[in-house]
């Protein structure tokens, strides 16, 4: 496994990979089995594949939030290389950012719903981002989980409106076997809240309507942020002590 972590080297390395299809799998790292089915996926469709790792701080709309995000980079390059990764790419914060973010990428309708009215700026900081990591590592096909469903979508879109040649594949949520969404964040439940956080799939599957599953959320120990039902999904965002959580289901 090559690791990489200049934008230079990058596209030296994808201008040999020129008659390949590549699949790029971006994370911000502390990865889980979830990622591993994004990698596999990639691995079953493109014989190139690329991950990235890069927390990127212009998606924290909490500076907080940002400073105790997992960063275990040994365990996650150990990982990528027991799953086969062609090349893992590890970017510098001040490059990928060296226009210091005078340039952002933003959308007026979608962010501004679920995720959105909580967390300003921050699908500004994703886009953008994936925009920059779309350009410079130039994957046929890119891997996203539905867990962040909203996220997902708005990246689809975005690759529609700008003509990017790039497919955005959405791939299923993986589930502890408790039905708890694998989320790097679950490593920062305490003992006691990871045992409570699996009321949140539970409540979603079970409940008839969206204040229903607040309720039962809210008695059960949850700080919940929204419960909605949209795109033929169901959505809930909910902290459990200073853990944010989400997860969404079908309907």
């Amino acid at each position: 496994m090559k690791i990489i972590e200049s934008v230079s080297e990058m596209k030296k390395l994808r201008k040999e990979w020129a008659n390949e299809k590549v699949g790029f799998v971006p994370t911000m790292g502390a990865l889980h089995r979830g990622h591993e089915a994004l990698i596999q996926r990639s691995h079953a469709e493109v014989p190139k594949t690329v991950v990235s790792i890069f927390v990127n701080p212009t998606q924290f709309n909490d500076p907080k939030d940002l400073e105790k995000y997992p960063q275990p980079r040994a365990r996650d390059l150990e990982i990528l290389e027991r799953n086969g990764v062609d090349a893992a790419f590890l970017p510098n914060p001040r490059e990928v950012y060296s226009d210091d973010y005078r340039f952002e990428l933003r959308e007026k309708e979608l962010s501004n719903i679920l995720c959105g009215p909580t967390r300003p700026g921050h699908f500004a900081g994703v886009l953008t981002v994936v925009l920059k990591l779309f350009n410079i590592v130039q994957p046929t096909k890119a891997y996203f989980g539905e867990k962040d469903f909203q996220q997902l979508r708005l990246i689809q879109e975005m690759s529609r409106a700008f003509f990017l040649d790039v497919e955005v594949v959405p791939c299923a949520t993986v589930r502890e076997d408790d039905g708890l969404a694998m989320s790097s964040r679950n490593t920062l439940l305490s003992a006691e809240e990871r045992k409570l956080a699996p009321v949140i799939y539970h409540a979603m599957k079970e409940c008839k309507t969206p204040q229903d599953v607040s309720e039962k959320l809210t008695r059960a120990g949850f700080n919940v942020e929204y419960v909605e039902d949209v795109w033929g999904r169901r959505f809930v965002a909910a902290r459990l002590g200073g853990v944010r959580l989400i997860d969404n289901i079908e309907i």
